[in-house]
């Protein structure tokens, strides 16, 4: 499952060898000074030896409306080897409006998220964003970055909408449109699928932050970005300045336990929404809780067999796969469950499945003309193959499908068989070279919401313990993650954190 931060808005609206520092006046846009707030530029500290070109670029901006400003840094293709090539890699800034502490480094999630879409609206707290210059940047092989490209838009809307029986003709099926996707994302991108993985962006950050001018990271991410923000701080420790990670990720999780634990989430954010709908009036879900989740279990099997008639100009149908994303957005907020309360209704009253069928267009970023906004879907899928793969072994697929149907009935299916999707994958698993423990770095705080559908609080808790630093926050609330759409309690504890540097007590409760 993947949806960026701004996706829920719209819902609801290794470690490398050190060399010497380059003895040269570190500059931002050739000034001498940071593009905001006349502070001074700072060294940018040890620089992995044979990338001090990268660490010393200057970054030009420009206005590119709304307040905010935009630029474009190289990177390398390969932090192993700067010969191997480069990349670029968008940013856009909003400007601190206040006395400038520093740059701000913000990811939205996914992984697949953009980052400079990020920054038109992060929610931060009016402290922060007098302190900061807010910075977003779309990650190497995302959107305005040198991107994943793979399947052109009218094989990425038949692919994103299949359903797959799980007999044997059913399988072969899903497995060979897997490699289909995996052999037209090696064609159509290159040598940069085989270096999109998680800890190749970790460097790609340090290295902003110095060409940035900070001699720390200060870095809020969300969801994925909690994944960057670890291994960020595994790699480069004493580089740690703030890091809020919010909607946290277990790091030490296998990526199928990451799947399962995925899908319970899911389910129990289900029931509480069908909970939330039948206490009030016009629930089309009736019977209460274990016969309204039957009904939604229905919908999606009469889906799979029978596909719902909708409106689209272009005559498609909501199958099982679609009415699942639709589903499984507004999953993301409680703030959206009026949204899919108006949906199900449409589908189960009217056998329509317009309402769903654009809640999925808006998970995969698909506009009104078949066309696709982002490439969030070839992103996650490339990061994911590098970082992490499930086990295909049929046995253990079969095995985990039977427990993932027992432990969420409702949601469980749409998580099976995921062993199948990068088991061809053109490059392989990137070993991973960094302390999990991130020892020797500041306190980095960990924020956990109760019932998380994506990213489920035990994973919050796991990572705030397995950081040697790791402060934990919990909001008890509903949705994926809380900074910026939970409580004051949340707000004063990440803002004070950022703005003056005071620590949240470890175990604080919302």
């Amino acid at each position: 499952m993947r949806v960026s931060a701004a996706a829920i808005v719209c819902a609801v609206l290794l470690v490398a060898s050190c060399g010497v520092s380059p003895k040269v006046q570190f500059e931002v846009d050739g000034t001498g000074q940071a593009a905001s707030g006349g502070v001074a530029a700072v060294p940018p500290g040890p620089v992995p030896a044979g990338f001090e070109r990268f660490y010393g670029q200057h970054l030009t901006w420009a206005d590119c409306g709304a307040g905010v400003d935009c630029a474009k840094a190289i990177a390398p293709l390969s932090w192993q080897d700067p010969a191997a090539g480069e990349i670029t890699l968008a940013l856009k800034r909003k400007p601190a409006s206040g006395d400038r502490l520093g740059s701000l480094l913000v990811n939205p999630g996914g992984p697949g998220g953009s980052g400079t879409e990020l920054v038109d609206w992060v929610p931060v707290g009016r402290k922060v964003r007098a302190a900061y210059d807010v910075v977003g940047w779309d990650p190497r092989g995302v959107d305005t970055s040198t991107p994943v490209r793979c399947l052109d838009d009218k094989r990425k809307n038949v692919a994103l909408a299949e359903d797959f029986d799980d007999d044997a003709a059913g399988l072969a099926a899903l497995s060979a449109a897997a490699d289909a996707w995996a052999d037209a994302c090696k064609d159509k991108t290159g040598e940069l699928l085989g270096h999109v993985d998680t800890q190749s962006a970790a460097r790609d950050m340090d290295m902003l932050r110095a060409v940035l001018g900070d001699r720390k990271l200060t870095f809020l991410g969300y969801s994925y970005g909690t994944k960057l923000g670890a291994a960020y701080a595994g790699l480069f420790p004493k580089n740690v300045g703030r890091l809020v990670l919010d909607g946290a990720i277990d790091v030490t999780l296998t990526a199928d336990e990451e799947t399962e634990q995925q899908a319970v989430g899911f389910e129990q954010a289900l029931r509480a929404f069908v909970k939330d709908c039948q206490a009030g009036s016009k629930c089309p879900l009736q019977g209460g809780l274990t016969a309204g989740l039957r009904q939604i279990r229905g919908l999606l099997n009469h889906a799979k067999d029978h596909p719902l008639r909708t409106s689209d100009r272009d005559g498609r149908r909501l199958t099982q796969t679609l009415a699942f994303y639709g589903i499984a957005l507004t999953l993301y907020s409680d703030d959206s469950w009026p949204m899919l309360r108006n949906a199900l209704g449409q589908a189960l009253d009217q056998n329509d499945g317009t309402r769903l069928l654009a809640l999925a267009d808006l998970y995969n970023d698909r506009s009104a003309d078949g066309g696709f906004t982002k490439n969030s879907a070839e992103a996650f899928r490339a990061v994911n193959c590098l970082d992490s793969r499930q086990n295909p072994d049929p046995a253990f697929m079969r095995a985990q499908r039977d427990r993932l149907v027992r432990e969420a009935p409702t949601m469980g299916s749409a998580f099976a068989w995921g062993g199948l999707l990068c088991q061809n994958w053109p490059y392989p698993v990137v070993k991973q070279g960094y302390d999990e423990a991130a020892k020797g770095a500041a306190p980095i705080v960990v924020v956990g919401t109760t019932n998380d559908p994506a990213t489920p609080y035990a994973g919050a808790q796991a990572l705030a313990k397995l950081l040697d630093s790791g402060v934990l926050v919990t909001w008890e609330g509903e949705g994926h993650t809380a900074y910026g759409r939970s409580n004051s309690c949340i707000s004063k504890a990440v803002d004070g954190y950022l703005v003056e540097g005071d620590v949240p007590k470890d175990g604080l409760v919302c």
